[in-house]
């Protein structure tokens, strides 16, 4: 009963921490006497996370030996990513405590498994998003949170945060351009909003046709009759053609679309005879342009529906080969 009510008090954690053991031992004596009382379980994760408000009345060694120990028992499944909360205390934050708590803690975390499985915890318990309250609010910036963990050897979890804060600006992005698109703002507006959005966030174009796309293609409740939603697209799209143009001013964008096409045709049934029909109207509308088109068919389309949408599209490209041939054969005689 004394072990049960005393084994993980801060007193006692404090007097193992500075103990000449290794870190390795305490990791050892916690998982043996967790595995065999079961029930200590939830009363250990309470209380570390208790301890993590108190870091400051520790010394840096201490602290240091704390971080590498909680790092290891995340690794290992005995403590909960949730623990982390505590580490947001405003005192913490504010005198630079939790984030170099933090740097000894990760470092350890990741070396003993890796950055995806250090990932894939957080995301678990929604503290994938919320990294960068280790800082104060006018330090909160991808910028300084790469700066600060890269510096200090952990130029992975930097990574990992730079990526996860593109990910929410695409979410972000796509969320706000189907409200505009629901309200009927205008194209010049939409325009300027995404271009902002991509400079702010360094979102590059290729990425952002295909949001656009998806966008575009969400705003419809489709007819669910094969005959009459090619029609209802071409109509839809004809009319969005001047938004995707002003973001396929490069040929890897202009691929992307291809591809976003491609795939969103062979996932919705419907649209498996419509694919042929929207390249050619964007290709009318100079959305997409004939080297892309050409890249496509030859060597760069994927393998959903390939056959069928290499077949419809057959007549088009011999057309198109024509014409690229006839056009050359004119500049030729022109010299």
């Amino acid at each position: 009963m004394l072990l049960e009510q005393n084994l993980i008090t801060a007193d006692m954690q404090k007097h193992c921490l500075t103990f000449w053991w290794p870190v390795e031992c305490w990791v050892s004596v916690f998982n043996k006497l967790i595995r065999r009382y079961k029930y200590l379980e939830k009363g250990f994760e309470d209380e570390v996370k208790k301890l993590l408000l108190f870091l400051k009345g520790f010394s840096e060694s201490e602290r240091n030996k704390l971080a590498m120990l909680t790092g290891v028992l995340l690794a290992n499944g005995t403590l909960n990513a949730s623990i982390l909360n505590s580490l947001y205390n405003e005192n913490l934050v504010k005198e630079g405590v939790s984030a170099a708590f933090a740097v000894k803690l990760f470092k350890s975390w990741i070396n003993e498994k890796d950055i995806n499985a250090v990932a894939a915890s957080l995301r678990k318990v929604s503290m994938d998003n919320r990294l960068m309250e280790l800082f104060p609010a006018n330090k909160q910036s991808v910028e300084h949170f790469t700066k600060y963990f890269t510096e200090a050897g952990l130029k992975e979890l930097s990574e990992y945060v730079r990526n996860q804060q593109t990910i929410g600006a695409r979410k972000e992005l796509q969320k706000e351009l189907q409200e505009q698109m629901s309200r009927g703002d205008p194209f010049k507006d939409i325009i300027l909003y995404v271009k902002e959005e991509m400079k702010k966030n360094n979102i590059p174009e290729p990425v952002v046709i295909g949001i656009i796309w998806s966008s575009v293609m969400s705003t419809v409740e489709w007819n669910k009759k094969e005959e009459l939603v090619a029609e209802q697209a071409i109509k839809h799209l004809k009319q969005y053609s001047p938004l995707l143009a002003a973001f396929t001013t490069q040929g890897q964008s202009e691929l992307t679309l291809l591809l976003k096409i491609q795939e969103y045709c062979y996932d919705n049934i419907h649209f498996m005879k419509a694919f042929q029909k929207i390249v050619v109207l964007f290709y009318k509308a100079e959305v997409l342009s004939e080297e892309p088109i050409l890249k496509w068919y030859k060597d760069t389309h994927v393998a959903k529906g390939k056959s069928v949408f290499l077949e419809q599209m057959k007549k088009f490209v011999e057309w198109l080969k024509n014409a690229e041939e006839e056009s050359e054969s004119e500049a030729e005689e022109g010299d």
